[in-house]
């Protein structure tokens, strides 16, 4: 019996042009045998949302450097649930201050990864959370 693969999108939302450590944590889910979109910088939280969509995916990786994340990362958890995709687990990782992490929890964030996080440990979180 095979196991469906799970799905993932990665994300930059809003202006922020830096993306090395998206691409990583994108190739890191990729060798561990996920399918992975990654939909490259400057995306609105309605692009994002639409690729979740189409791509059908599991989970939505959003990375965020420009302390932008509570706007950008609220607006894509809302435009989800407005589109009947509520079930689509979201993650974030970037320059997260700890004290935004509850907060972020709150509306729907499931797990929060900062700088120097092993990409084992995301891959672990993302099975986990899928599971």
């Amino acid at each position: 019996m095979s196991r469906k693969k799970i799905r993932v999108l990665v994300a930059k939302p809003g202006l922020d042009g830096h993306d090395r450590g998206a691409k990583v944590v994108a190739r890191a889910l990729r060798d561990a045998g996920m399918e992975v979109i990654y939909t490259g910088i400057r995306q609105t939280p309605e692009m994002i949302v639409e690729s979740a969509l189409q791509e059908d995916v599991d989970v939505i990786g959003l990375s965020c450097l420009s302390g932008a994340h509570m706007e950008l990362f609220s607006e894509v958890v809302e435009r989800l649930k407005q589109k009947g995709m509520g079930s689509v687990l979201v993650a974030a990782g970037g320059i997260i201050p700890e004290d935004d992490i509850p907060a972020l929890r709150k509306i729907g964030i499931k797990a929060v990864f900062g700088p120097g996080t092993h990409t084992s440990d995301i891959v672990d979180s993302i099975r986990k959370l899928v599971a």
